[in-house]
């Protein structure tokens, strides 16, 4: 169903969304008092996040760069972290050609409980295909199958053609193991910019950066809110 301009206007005023407001009171954070490596304090406040019973404190959006210039975003969860934040998708997938002609992308975690985000940019690189394999093999049966029966990002004529897919590698693989897709596996990025943004008062959030500093340190200062 299309949607024109006038009802779309109607539909904002009566929802009256311009009017919503939220005060951030929980938290506060200050240059001196978070960690020299922003891997570190990223850690503290995932530790938090898992800590506190959020919802999918590990999923974060992802935003990459089309071939045609345009930016698209996505919603995916972080697997691992160690030079840098890792993921994985299908390579075919539209990120996946996003990320074959620009590889450099930028991810977002929000924690609207914990009145938190953080920023991270940078390069995106496949992860080597033994930590592919290994994260592939730890996943469900069925997840596992889902990857291989998935073209992703693909048109597809109907739901019922993709169950098909599913109930026909089920019966293939009923005694086998299913392996890894060749065109399925991991990107790690490896971040040269951090942003931790903590709600506050009146909108006067703390915005805390890390850039890489010439000595191989990190700098760390403030931005306006």
């Amino acid at each position: 169903m299309q949607i024109g301009c006038c009802s779309f206007t109607k539909i904002t005023n009566a929802m009256q969304i311009s009017d919503i407001r939220k005060e951030y009171t929980r938290h506060t954070l200050d240059e001196k008092d978070v960690a020299v490596s922003p891997f570190e304090q990223f850690n503290k406040w995932l530790q938090e996040a898992l800590h506190s019973d959020i919802p999918e404190p590990t999923a974060m959006n992802l935003a990459t760069i089309g071939a045609n210039g345009r930016p698209s975003a996505r919603i995916v969860l972080l697997k691992h972290v160690d030079s840098g934040f890792v993921f994985f998708t299908n390579y075919d997938s539209r990120k996946g050609a996003d990320l074959q002609h620009n590889p450099f992308a930028a991810l977002t975690f929000h924690w609207v409980e914990m009145e938190r985000q953080v920023r991270i940019e940078g390069r995106v690189e496949r992860v080597e295909s033994a930590l592919s394999d290994e994260y592939f093999n730890s996943r469900p049966l069925m997840s596992r199958i889902g990857a291989i029966a998935s073209e992703q990002s693909r048109p597809l004529p109907n739901r019922e053609v993709l169950e098909n897919r599913m109930r026909a590698l089920e019966a293939e693989y009923v005694d086998k193991i299913p392996p890894r897709p060749q065109n399925w596996g991991g990107y790690r990025l490896i971040p040269d910019y951090f942003e931790f943004w903590q709600g506050r008062r009146s909108r006067l959030h703390d915005r805390i950066v890390y850039e890489p500093a010439n000595n191989g340190m990190w700098k760390i200062y403030r931005l306006a809110p």
